[in-house]
């Protein structure tokens, strides 16, 4: 068996369809794993000798990332052409796939170059929906634009020609079966082996790097924010929360000589120069505010030592579900997540997985709890420590092959 995976996004950055080439690996076929240049796919991926990586240029556009919504339209077009000729190029130039496995969004140009492939080569073709793409583009766009409206019809149009359907979560399941008429298998994100709580060496070795390239001499308690940067987070509401706190740490007291609570936002995304100018305008003293992009090798390693995580996660949809929380829960670390949509109590209960927040007083009030180690015994905070010692993560290996394998590999 040979299947192609296919992302049209940063490789490295989407562990989810790296893990289902090594899931598919390990199943027995041969994979090769399609994607745009950027980060480093992780080691496993790297060195599996069943999976073949094959990058495709992400040549940029201008009137993209800025200007109004006809030149975001016409450069998104334009950059969606190129990728598409450059994908059916690579999918009709690879050995003959049984199954087409593709990541949506995006569903343009991925889909119809997909579905056209899967014709040619007389493939099954996949789609694993991780959110839907006409709702990421009225983020930008507005819910009423025609770009918007025709990207939902186009979706839904090509979603139907597909042969099945894995989705992240059971309420994004549910929308497509009742708007596009399709059945999705739920696949939820489950952690990696890699991801548990890091012994000492590893955390020491991992803190000599963060402290060199963040200038923090004392490990003070850190929280860690995976983030993509993207504008369904809730940047404003941390920055916020991040202010009310310092005023609280500091209010009764002179500044401390060191941080006493170190914040770290992993990853690269296009907000992540605006957020870090608006920090370097403000004089934190009590909290350390670090921005730093890990390789995959020492990544679940910070993930392993934190006190808590943190995730911003809003959702253009209300349907997906963040991976970030599979990789805190794999850690046994505590996460503060924002209470973004009922859709989040598939895998989210306060006092287990951690806690929710809706408003930067609830989140600042956490931070400052970390920061002065006074978790209150009878809190959720404390009782999610307790329950996630106690209940062992089920992992992604476990999940692939009682909900994924079968769609696969019938």
């Amino acid at each position: 068996m040979r299947t192609a995976v296919i992302v049209i996004g940063d490789l490295g950055r989407s562990p989810r369809m790296q893990y289902h080439a090594l899931s598919l690996a390990a199943a027995g076929s041969e994979v090769d794993l399609i994607g745009l240049e950027g980060a480093a796919v992780m080691p496993g991926v790297a060195s599996n000798p069943r999976i073949r990586v094959h990058r495709l240029p992400d040549h940029a556009f201008a009137g993209r990332a800025s200007g109004g919504a006809r030149k975001f339209v016409l450069a998104s077009a334009l950059r969606g052409a190129d990728q598409a000729r450059r994908l059916l190029s690579t999918l009709m130039r690879i050995p003959k796939p049984d199954v087409i496995l593709i990541q949506n969004p995006p569903a343009f140009p991925t889909m119809s170059i997909a579905w056209l492939a899967a014709r040619l080569r007389g493939a099954r073709m996949v789609i694993d929906w991780h959110n839907l793409s006409h709702t990421i583009a009225a983020v930008k766009l507005g819910e009423g634009h025609r770009a918007v409206k025709a990207l939902e019809r186009s979706e839904r149009r090509w979603a139907r020609r597909a042969t099945a359907h894995l989705a992240v979560s059971r309420a994004l399941a549910e929308w497509l079966k009742r708007h596009y008429g399709i059945t999705a298998a739920v696949v939820y994100d489950r952690p990696a082996v890699a991801f548990t709580r890091a012994t000492s060496a590893a955390a020491h070795d991992v803190w000599q790097k963060v402290a060199k390239e963040t200038n923090l001499t004392e490990r003070p308690p850190i929280v860690v924010c995976p983030t993509s940067w993207t504008p369904d987070e809730e940047f404003d509401l941390l920055l916020e929360a991040l202010e009310r706190a310092e005023r609280t740490l500091t209010k009764d007291a002179p500044a401390p000589a060191s941080p006493m609570l170190a914040v770290i936002l992993t990853g690269r995304g296009a907000l992540r120069a605006n957020f870090e100018t608006r920090v370097a305008r403000r004089d934190f003293k009590a909290i350390a505010i670090r921005t730093m992009w890990l390789e995959p090798a020492d990544y679940p390693t910070l993930i392993g030592m934190a006190d808590l995580g943190l995730c911003l996660h809003q959702s253009s949809s209300g349907l997906d579900l963040p991976m970030k929380l599979a990789d805190l829960r794999g850690a046994d670390v505590p996460v503060a997540t924002y209470d973004y949509a009922p859709v989040l109590g598939e895998v989210m209960t306060s006092g287990q997985e951690g806690v929710a927040f809706r408003d930067p007083g609830d989140l600042a009030q956490i931070l400052c709890n970390v920061a002065r180690q006074s978790i209150a015994p009878d809190s959720a905070l404390a009782k999610s420590r307790t329950w996630l010692t106690q209940n062992p993560p089920e992992r992604w290996d476990t999940q692939w092959e009682a909900a994924a394998r079968a769609v696969l590999i019938p």
